[in-house]
């Protein structure tokens, strides 16, 4: 017999999804389409094969994303949002906006902080306007 699963507060259903460290910053990563293991592990330089291979498979187990396998030699994966895994784009979008003024608001109070994807997109705008 499944033992009840009892949230005291809906957050805590959410986090239990896609709470830690890697979960949501490879939810983001996916929302801009399909990837494979080794595009993650480029786009995420700090985590291990075997926490993002362990993440993945969780997520995938949540049905938050969906894993391909296409039939070649050697094997291609690619890991993709689920439709279900869609809904969260609202709550991600917000956590990464929530995240730049974040980082703002360190560098307003005199922190050396970087933000490498948007201050890759100004440079390379500072570039084009050359």
């Amino acid at each position: 017999m499944k033992m009840k699963k009892v949230y005291n507060i809906g957050v805590e259903a959410t986090l239990e999804v896609i709470g830690g460290k890697w979960k949501p910053v490879i939810l983001c990563h996916l929302r801009t389409g399909s990837k494979r293991t080794g595009e993650l592990k480029r786009l995420i330089p700090g985590i291990s094969q075997k926490m993002l291979t362990s993440q993945l498979r969780e997520l995938e187990k949540s049905s938050v994303i969906k894993r391909k396998v296409y039939r070649e030699v050697p094997p291609k994966v690619e890991y993709s949002l689920t439709e279900y895994g869609d809904t969260l784009s609202f709550i991600l979008n917000k956590l990464c906006l929530w995240g730049e003024a974040h980082v703002d608001y360190l560098r307003d109070q005199g922190e050396d902080v970087v933000l490498i994807e948007r201050d890759k997109v100004e440079e390379e705008e500072l570039e084009e306007a050359k």
